[in-house]
């Protein structure tokens, strides 16, 4: 697990510009560093040993050392390749999967991707041909950037490494503002920064002679559902996925550990680590808080007789850490549970390097709440024609609110616009309200509507799925999962986030996936078998946190105040509506999560625009080195 940088060379570049690049992205990697230069390009890699601890140092040659590598990630299926390899005639010196990564693409190319399972970004590059190749696992667990302003080209693990490479031009990418002001995130190879890219998911480029080619190698589909399969027989088949894949996850030279909430899917992750060895479980919860989780999952782990650290914090913990955060996420990223994880990171990784983490199982097999509504509304458009769904809409649209007013206007709208992640926090007239520039605001799902359109031919719940796998999963969930674990040197696995467990989801029907009410029910029934039943019977929580009470609390709401009455904030934003925002929230009506996205959106922009701010805002980033 480490974090890597790159550049195609220019003559003009400072020696010291690839040790200062990845020098930014050393909590990636504190172990170890290596770099590599000729006249084509230079690389740069951070190593957190896991491993073959006293081999495995990157950057990494093939036999003839003609291309180079350097790779974040694991292969869980390496020594499986490795095999294959040897039969081939190729030797290998070390007990690394990366040994495997450099062979397999001198064998096979870019067909080494179809081979690979486990979460990785990884890049080659061939001294001959001066040909840059570059991937991303299936479900984008692992990160990957690269600046293409058509004049220089730089790749990292990390946005912020692109800081210290002289002919990067940092530029704030405006127009995606109300795009993540409905998101919260760019669900698009697109950033924050102009000309910086996302490689998605499943997905590989190549560079060479100034181009950039971008190709996909994997698409998860939901072309092969079987309508004949059964709640028990979907259960057991999940039953071996996940222990096979949780055996495979668990491989380390170091010790391994694992996140632990009140939730099914940690507990039931947990619960089969601890059949092949025991494990320290961590759980994080709050100081006099009724959202405190430990009390649940203290008793759980006691029950099962693994040990179990339990990591707290509160309110000024929280708020103080936020310009941190943000410039650990290289992007604004508003979900509340980014800090949590932060503080939980921190506490496990001062006892283990690697920590077992259970995101993933509510997009592949249908956990969350919201997937439920889309009985009622396919029902609403079945029996009501659409031109009276609409003129009801639009009669109701601008009166007092009541109940039904929501469910009637989205009732005449098709699912990419209504689908509640698409307007997640401000829909469209939410955003005019608040942009100072309302040119800027846009249709967010138009954004969108190419995922949608992927299984038009599918029911809502099947489409709800498959567009918070392909946006939801690895621009929040993963992508969080990563930064907070990262910044803090401790490589988080997710075994229910896995090729194999994706391959059989994709055959589920909705029957083996929700059953009335019940969510993620052949989940819950396999881990029935393994758990007690009050833990794989409850309700989801999400990770909450009190944040909303902490708003109300002066001494946090004056800091959102500052922000929203600050330059940055008239520079983009009408500062009276984000007041009236936080005006309603304090007399009752929710607004916790469009607050929340303004103010770290603010903090974000502050941190890495400091022109705009003042130098006690900046003072407060505590940037780890």
């Amino acid at each position: 697990m480490c974090g890597f940088v790159g550049y195609v060379n220019q003559t003009d570049i400072p020696d010291n510009t690839i040790e200062k690049m990845a020098d930014r992205i050393r909590h990636r990697g504190p172990d170890d560093e290596a770099y590599f230069a000729d006249e084509g390009a230079a690389m740069g890699f951070r190593r957190l040993s896991i491993i073959d601890l006293a081999h495995g140092k990157q950057p990494m040659y093939n036999s003839d050392e003609t291309k180079v590598l350097t790779f974040n990630g694991e292969i869980y299926n390496y020594r499986e390749i490795r095999e294959e390899l040897k039969a081939l005639g190729y030797e290998f010196r070390t007990d690394v999967d990366s040994e495997v990564l450099i062979h397999g693409y001198d064998a096979w190319g870019p067909k080494l991707l179809d081979k690979l399972r486990g979460m990785y970004a990884f890049v080659i590059y061939d001294r001959k041909t001066k040909e840059v190749f570059g991937a991303r696992d299936h479900f984008g667990i692992k990160p990957m950037y690269y600046y293409d302003d058509g004049q220089s080209f730089l790749w990292a693990s990390e946005i912020k490494a692109f800081l210290d490479h002289p002919k990067f031009v940092k530029e704030f990418n405006e127009k995606l503002l109300p795009i993540h002001l409905s998101f919260e995130f760019i669900p698009s190879k697109e950033t924050m920064f102009k000309n910086v890219y996302k490689l998605l998911p499943g997905h590989y480029f190549i560079h060479k002679d100034g181009k950039t080619e971008i190709h996909q190698y994997y698409k998860f589909n939901y072309d092969h559902i079987d309508e004949n399969q059964t709640i028990e027989g979907d259960a057991k088949k999940i039953q071996g996925l996940v222990d096979n894949s949780v055996k495979a996850h668990m491989v380390a030279d170091v010790e391994v550990g694992s996140f632990l909430s009140s939730g099914v899917d940690s507990s039931y992750v947990l619960n089969e680590a601890a059949k092949l060895k025991p494990i320290k479980s961590f759980s994080l919860g709050f100081n006099n808080s009724k959202y405190s989780e430990l009390d649940w999952s203290s008793r759980f782990a006691k029950k099962i007789g693994q040990e179990n650290t339990q990591i707290t914090m509160d309110g000024d913990d929280y708020f103080d850490i936020l310009p941190t955060i943000m410039y650990y996420m290289d992007e604004p990223l508003s979900n509340p549970s980014a800090m949590q994880l932060y503080y939980l990171s921190k506490g496990t990784r001062k006892q283990v390097k690697v920590a077992l983490s259970g995101e993933g199982a509510d997009e592949f097999f249908g956990g969350y709440n919201t997937y439920l509504e889309a009985r009622p509304f396919e029902k609403y458009q079945k029996y009501v024609p659409a031109g009276l769904r609409s003129a009801l809409a639009k009669m109701v649209i601008n009166l007092p609110r009541f109940h039904g007013q929501r469910f009637l206007v989205r009732g005449a709208q098709p699912l990419s616009e209504r689908y509640y992640r698409v307007n997640y926090v401000f829909n469209y007239h939410d955003r005019d309200k608040i942009l100072k520039n309302k040119d800027l605001n846009v249709d967010s799902g138009a954004y969108t509507k190419h995922i949608f359109d992927d299984v038009k031919d599918k029911d809502e719940m099947t489409q709800m799925q498959y567009f918070d796998i392909n946006t939801w999963l690895p621009f929040d969930i993963l992508h969080k999962a990563d930064r907070m674990s990262m910044c803090n040197s401790l490589e988080v696995r997710t075994p229910l986030v896995d090729k194999e467990v994706a391959a059989f989801a994709a055959t589920m029907p909705i029957k083996t996936r929700i059953r009335g009410d019940e969510t993620k029910v052949s989940l819950r029934t396999a881990a029935a078998a393994e758990l007690p039943k009050d833990v794989a019977n409850k309700e989801k929580l999400g990770f909450p946190s009190p944040i909303a009470s902490w708003i109300k609390e002066d001494k946090f709401r004056k800091r959102i105040e500052e922000a929203f009455t600050s330059d940055v904030a008239k520079k983009f934003f009408e500062p009276e509506a984000l007041l009236e925002i936080l005006q309603e929230h304090i007399n009752g009506k929710s607004s916790m999560q469009k607050i929340f996205t303004i103010y770290t959106f603010i903090l974000w922009y502050q941190v890495y625009f400091p022109e705009d701010t003042t130098a006690d805002t900046v003072s407060k980033v505590k940037i780890t080195k």
